[in-house]
């Protein structure tokens, strides 16, 4: 190997090892191998901030929304699966929102379709009473008709009403209804990232991976979470979450009707009589000193 040779290796050999390092670790590249890394790593992170300014702009402009939903709970390691179909609503009114699901059937494995009906309701401010009780803040009520119980979980306290909260963003740390809220809390709680899409899949929808950050507030519930927007709708059409426990929760929005007219009376509901005690669950107290 002639002098040459050897002083063009080493240089080669001292490039690769030293690819993006200088001094205190701010110089640029300085081969063209980290060059093209670099490259690919912005080339991906705007195709991500497109595509959720793009969802961004679609939920902001949401009013209402109405769909026909399928819900499948799968647990792997019980070989278990549950699939639910229901409707979904949506309305939102100045800086309060509401939220509805109406679950009405219930298939177990492979048994027989069956009518199984459970409602599950979240409503921003102080809307529920019961006698002896005002509810400040945010409320979901479960109310199973199957085992006639009724539970009220508080979702947040009573906000100014210059920092409203949407329901979606509530609902989504008990049930994982994403891509609907805030992209700014989106990219605080996930890693998020596209995934690139099979010749064999539909080509009218764009997949998106979320991925849980170790500080996020869903990362003792979730280790991902994938969901897929419509290209032609703009909004969320599916959603694959996995949890700690490596179940698998499955919902598809079928049938999407965005800002049409939805009635109110929606979202009144009613305790069945004969039904138990509801069992009310307000927010953990917080310790003196810290911050709501």
């Amino acid at each position: 190997m002639t002098k040459k040779v050897i002083i063009k290796v080493t240089l080669v050999l001292l490039c690769a090892l030293s690819a993006c390092r200088g001094s205190e670790g701010n110089r640029a590249c300085e081969c063209s191998e980290c060059a093209g890394t670099k490259q690919q790593v912005d080339e991906k992170t705007n195709a991500v901030d497109t595509v959720l300014k793009q969802l961004s702009k679609k939920t902001s402009e949401l009013m209402s929304y109405h769909a026909q939903i399928e819900y499948r709970f799968i647990q792997p390691v019980l070989e278990s699966e549950k699939l639910q179909k229901g409707v979904l609503y949506y309305a939102k009114l100045g800086n309060k929102s509401k939220l509805r699901l109406n679950f009405q059937t219930r298939k177990i494995e492979d048994e027989e379709e069956e009518k199984y009906l459970e409602e599950y309701i979240v409503l921003d401010g102080a809307y529920l009473t019961y006698p002896g009780h005002r509810f400040e803040g945010t409320w979901a009520v479960l109310i199973d008709h199957e085992i006639e119980t009724v539970k009220y979980y508080q979702l947040a306290e009573a906000l100014e009403p210059n920092r409203p909260v949407d329901v979606f963003d509530l609902a989504s740390k008990n049930f994982p209804i994403v891509g609907f809220t805030k992209i700014e809390d989106m990219k605080k709680q996930f890693e998020v990232t596209l995934v690139e899409q099979k010749k064999s899949e539909p080509g009218g929808f764009i997949q998106v991976h979320l991925k849980v950050k170790p500080n996020s507030i869903y990362k003792d519930d979730y280790l991902s979470i994938d969901f897929w927007i419509d290209k032609k709708l703009g909004m969320p059409a599916k959603v694959v979450a996995v949890t700690s426990e490596e179940d698998i929760h499955e919902i598809k929005f079928l049938k999407p009707k965005v800002n049409g007219t939805i009635d109110q009376k929606v979202f009144d509901f009613k305790i069945p009589a004969g039904f138990d005690e509801p069992e009310i669950m307000p927010l953990p107290s917080k310790k003196k000193g810290e911050r709501k």
